[in-house]
């Protein structure tokens, strides 16, 4: 789902749901809500290039934070 200024739409994400994005310009703003605080015992995650996914993303990922880009592969069970 591509979400603009323009078409002023949101994405729900239920909680519990994996969930990603990629910025499109330098000039984005992101602006999410979730049901608890922080517990960074808790989270889970998956790497954007996990070839279980195969996601195309509209452009190359080039900024991408060191723990999210050091994600087991899924099919690891890590």
């Amino acid at each position: 789902a591509e979400l603009t200024a323009d078409n002023r739409r949101m994405l729900f994400v239920p909680e519990g749901f994996a969930h990603g994005f990629q910025t499109l310009n330098d000039a984005s703003e992101v602006f999410y809500q979730v049901s608890e605080f922080y517990t960074p015992g808790a989270e889970r995650g998956a790497r954007y290039n996990d070839p279980a996914f195969d996601i195309a993303w509209p452009l190359d990922v080039t900024v991408i934070s060191e723990k999210d880009a050091n994600w087991a592969d899924f099919r690891s069970g890590q």
